[in-house]
């Protein structure tokens, strides 16, 4: 095995660990990325020359901790006496005892660490990915739905922010966490997302996405009664029991109308189930993430892809975007619509998202299907084409060829079905 894979695979397992728990000691995350930054970059040198150790997790978590040390040197030698003292303090007051769950799965607390209230609410979610799940930034800018040094400069200002007040970044005492549960609950179910959006020739990475889940289940257990943690439990449950038929032997994705419905694992839709069938409606963050998993219930109890009940899941979108005022929610309310009303009234709908998502591939892919599904097939491969022009790749750009070219005459391909 060589170097390159050994770093990658300790990356994936143990970025997150490694990160917190320089965070956690010293408060500092702008250092504390750094130094395993740094940490890495001498493995990949000094591995080639001298072999891989015994354990190279725990080697890179030793020469972090001696470039955290460092950095913290060199920081003290210029600055004032009250930033020393301040230091000192965080230092000092480190916790060393266990949080809630740290036997389980240590990076729940380091989520509840990482979501401080002193940041901006719409950065604490992205400085968890990044932090503790170790998700690259531009990942996280794909979710978000920003360019990615736009995200970059969001975590350098957030990391900024942190040391210039002050603030100790520490696991916060278990009666405090309630206060942070639905910015935890973003970073899990983005994390989620990102195992089924990586991108690149990936249809899903299912250790990722799984990985999520676990940690979704796990919140929701410790933290019993918390409406937020439970819809998401539930959500990502009712998600990822489809796995087995997202993709074909190819890798290529499989939509969900001709997926394989025996090939989705019962057990985990009945998990799901039976946590949502435990809430109430309500409101705010909580109810987004309801409304999300009857959705996914709604696909997951359908016995054949006609069977769908396209218009309650119409009726949950509708909700859902007006609570949000998401163009996305727009976007996937029009397809919905576009299977309970017709073509015509979906692509009524998709205008407006459109309008308030220039340049977005999803938007063009959604029309296409929308137009073919109406029987306008020369309006619908241009919209493919707009697809396409948008510079998506890997897999998801396989699909959309694959899509365009059955609308072929020649072929003699009836045009696709929405799914």
């Amino acid at each position: 095995m060589t170097v390159g894979t050994v770093l990658g695979r300790v990356h994936a397992e143990a970025w997150g660990r490694l990160l917190g728990g320089l965070i956690r000691s010293s408060g500092r995350p702008d250092l504390a990325e750094d130094a395993l930054a740094e940490a890495f970059a001498q493995a990949a040198e000094q591995w080639d020359a001298d072999g891989v150790p015994g354990n190279p997790a725990g080697w890179l978590a030793t020469v972090a901790r001696r470039r955290l040390l460092d950095a913290h040197r060199r920081e003290r030698r210029q600055a004032a006496p009250q930033f020393r003292a301040a230091i000192a303090a965080r230092q000092a007051g480190a916790r060393t005892d266990p949080a809630p769950g740290e036997d389980a799965d240590e990076r729940l607390p380091l989520l509840f660490m990482a979501t401080h209230p002193a940041l901006a609410e719409e950065v604490r979610p992205a400085l968890a990915l990044r932090f503790v799940l170790g998700v690259p930034t531009e990942t996280i800018a794909r979710l978000f739905l920003v360019p990615a040094p736009t995200m970059a400069a969001r975590l350098t200002r957030a990391k900024r922010r942190l040391t210039q007040t002050g603030v100790a970044l520490a696991v916060p005492d278990a009666d405090r966490w309630p206060e942070r549960v639905d910015d935890v609950a973003r970073a899990i179910y983005l994390a989620f997302t990102a195992g089924y959006a990586p991108g690149g020739d990936e249809v899903v990475r299912v250790a990722d996405a799984g990985d999520a889940v676990r940690l979704a289940v796990l919140a929701a257990d410790l933290l019993p009664g918390q409406p937020t943690l439970e819809a998401l439990a539930a959500l990502v449950q009712l998600h990822h029991a489809r796995r087995d038929a997202r993709a074909a032997a190819d890798g290529s994705l499989v939509l969900l109308a001709d997926q394989d419905r025996t090939r989705w694992r019962g057990a985990e839709i009945a998990a799901g189930l039976r946590r949502l069938t435990r809430l109430q409606p309500t409101d705010g963050y909580p109810e987004e993430l309801r409304l999300q998993a009857l959705i996914a219930a709604f696909h997951a109890t359908a016995a054949t892809a006609e069977q769908t009940d396209w218009a309650g899941i119409a009726r949950c979108y509708r909700r859902l975007e007006d609570l949000t005022g998401s163009p996305v929610v727009r976007l996937n309310r029009a397809v919905a619509v576009g299977h309970a009303q017709g073509a015509a009234a979906g692509l009524a709908l998709l205008r407006a998202a459109g309008e308030r998502l220039p340049g977005n591939h999803r938007v063009a892919l959604a029309r296409a299907e929308l137009l073919a599904r109406d029987g306008r097939l020369d309006e619908a491969r241009a919209a493919y084409r707009e697809a396409l022009a948008a510079g998506v790749q890997g897999a998801e750009r396989r699909h959309i060829e694959s899509r365009l070219g059955a609308l072929d005459p020649a072929a003699g391909v009836k045009p696709p079905r929405l799914d």
